[in-house]
């Protein structure tokens, strides 16, 4: 588990053993979200006004309904500055994962987005399973290639071929996809790892249950194995920048806006901390059942 030829919160590599289970082929889809909304009422979190009393601070303007959404620049920025083409869109939320405007119509087989950790666990909740550990999810990517940089070897682009939805083109602004694509794909549409597994690597991020932290390792530089480590707290996951003090999850296996030039982030051993509270247009997620 891990890598040390990309960000300093990927190391170090590590052996870790995790218990047998079983894990979806690919992230949840719009239709199966739609399927247990219809079943249960569910209301996101994105669909409800945010309680100004949880946040300080909070523009009046932005507490209502409403989510996170990339759009692509005209022109290209520097890269130190994610609001260049991050908006808060009010109406955003996984029927609208772009906002009002726009609607799942012709996405039914797309992963669903615009997911805050707790509609992600209310899912898994309905469906009888749960979200995977940051190690059960790292183990199912890799497809059995062990200690390899990517989900299929150690070269991104093998022979040329693309095998994730990753950015193409200049980030955030050019794309070489077909049509001018940039967005998400239908799951499926690349192909499966060695476990038989759809998208792991790029489309959608994905939440997994544990919380960020640097990565459990042995106390002392040994050859141990490491059994179902699991994350920080809640508590030591928080941005100490942050006034709400929201929790942070890791989330795992980049997005359809990783790019060569910006977040390779297209890999097994790739992590990042995730507000709970803060769903996005390239968030998603899938679940496991345990043995």
């Amino acid at each position: 588990m891990g890598s040390e030829a990309f960000y300093p919160e990927e190391a170090p590599c590590r052996t870790v053993r995790v218990g047998s289970f079983w894990i979806d082929e690919g992230p949840v889809t719009n239709a199966e979200f739609a399927a247990f909304v219809a079943a249960t009422g569910y209301r996101t979190f994105a669909e409800l006004p945010p309680d100004p009393e949880r946040y300080p601070g909070l523009d009046p303007d932005l507490a209502v309904p409403g989510s996170a959404v990339f759009q692509r620049t005209p022109f290209p920025v520097p890269l130190d500055d994610f609001s260049q083409w991050w908006a808060f869109v009010p109406g955003a939320d996984w029927r609208h994962p772009t906002g009002p405007g726009n609607t799942i119509g012709d996405l039914a087989d797309h992963p669903v987005v615009q997911i805050a950790y707790q509609d992600a666990e209310a899912y898994a909740r309905w469906a009888g399973k749960a979200l995977p550990t940051e190690a059960e999810w790292e183990y199912a990517a890799r497809g059995g290639l062990d200690g390899r940089e990517y989900a299929w070897g150690d070269e991104l682009a093998p022979e040329g071929a693309v095998l994730a939805n990753y950015w193409q083109g200049l980030f955030p602004c050019a794309t070489t996809k077909p049509g001018g694509a940039f967005r998400t794909s239908a799951v499926g549409s690349f192909p499966a790892n060695g476990y038989r597994l759809h998208d792991m690597i790029g489309n959608v991020w994905e939440w997994t249950r544990d919380w960020y932290g640097a990565p459990s390792v042995p106390p002392r530089k040994t050859c141990c194995t490491i059994d179902n480590p699991r994350g920080a707290t809640r508590h030591g996951s928080m941005d100490p920048g942050d006034p709400a003090r929201t929790g942070r999850k890791v989330i795992k296996g980049g997005s359809h806006l990783c790019a060569p030039d910006y977040c390779q982030r297209y890999r097994p051993a790739a992590r990042h901390p995730q507000a709970i509270d803060s769903p996005t247009s390239h968030i998603g997620f899938r679940c496991v059942v345990r043995g």
